[in-house]
């Protein structure tokens, strides 16, 4: 799951528009607003209904309205489920909100909260007396922010609005959209990392020149049981560098737990079905040699 946020006219929905146009044969369902700013070209609809349009890739579109919570149950009943899910936020909204209630259903894994910042017209929304504080709270909550309209600023421009991004304690994962369109492990998890049995990290791809300058993976595995309080320290010690992680890890003596991150907030659920005596865990971010010593010395040092 990902949610999509960012305040009005930021450009969300040019990033939904390209998002279902290019789905690579993968099932994504997105959950928006309203469909009035939706343009999907006719030729990719298969059906179109009062709150549902089903395309030709295997994609569906729905409306939410105010029954975030009842449509997502009604998805995680499904027999196939997407193999992602995005949920658009209102240009208002908290998106940390809806990603919390999002995570209600179990059905579903956080894999980011993705926040558009339109460029041309960021510092005077954030400057703002009545909306820059809800902009300052999106921005403040990504694990990736989005960089949209960059073709109406100059260079010059754009790097301010970099730099007063990271003035906001913003994440350190910036990327770039093109028409819309932003490479897909800022979206898709498994461009990245895999998680099938055990882990070990994965090329980014074709999109690796779009990435972010810096931004790669490693693993660390390690034996022992984990005590938890310190593992939750150490996996927040690389702060808006880290822009996810997932693994398993044992917290008890051969009981392993699932473990998901994201920024700057992780997950653990308990996997009575698998046993192991190590830990195997996949971090992505804005890394370091340094950072990735320091974490996998934190890391040891949770170690009971």
């Amino acid at each position: 799951m990902v949610v999509l946020g960012g305040y009005l006219g930021a450009g969300k929905t040019t990033l939904v528009n390209a998002l279902l146009q290019s789905a690579e044969g993968l099932r994504v369902t997105v959950l928006v607003n309203d469909f009035g700013s939706i343009n999907i070209d006719a030729s990719l609809i298969r059906e179109r209904g009062d709150d549902v349009i089903g395309l030709e890739n295997g994609c569906v579109c729905c409306t939410i309205g105010g029954h975030l919570v009842e449509t997502l149950i009604s998805l995680g009943e499904r027999a196939q489920r997407p193999d992602l899910l995005v949920i658009e936020a209102s240009g208002v909204s908290d998106p940390l909100r809806i990603a919390q209630v999002g995570l209600l259903d179990k059905a579903f894994r956080l894999h980011g909260i993705v926040v558009a910042v339109g460029v041309d017209g960021i510092d005077a929304v954030l400057d703002d007396r009545y909306v820059g504080d809800i902009v300052r709270r999106q921005i403040a909550v990504a694990s990736t922010l989005v960089l949209t309209k960059t073709d109406l600023v100059s260079d010059t421009r754009l790097q301010a609005v970099k730099e007063r991004l990271a003035s906001l304690g913003a994440t350190q994962v910036v990327v770039t959209a093109n028409q819309g369109v932003v490479p897909p492990a800022i979206l898709f998890p498994d461009d990245v990392m895999t998680l099938p049995g055990l882990l070990s990290p994965r090329p980014m791809g074709a999109a690796s020149r779009a990435l972010p300058r810096g931004l790669r993976s490693f693993s660390v595995e390690t034996g022992g049981v984990f005590d938890r309080s310190r593992l939750k320290a150490a996996l927040a010690l690389l702060g808006d560098k880290l822009l996810r992680a997932k693994g398993f890890v044992v917290l008890q003596a051969g009981q392993m737990s699932e473990l998901h991150v994201v920024g700057r907030r992780s997950m653990l659920t308990r996997r009575a079905d698998l046993s192991s005596a190590s830990s195997v865990i996949v971090f992505i971010g804005i890394v370091s040699d340094e950072d990735e010593r320091r974490l996998t010395q934190a890391l040891e040092a949770a170690i009971l």
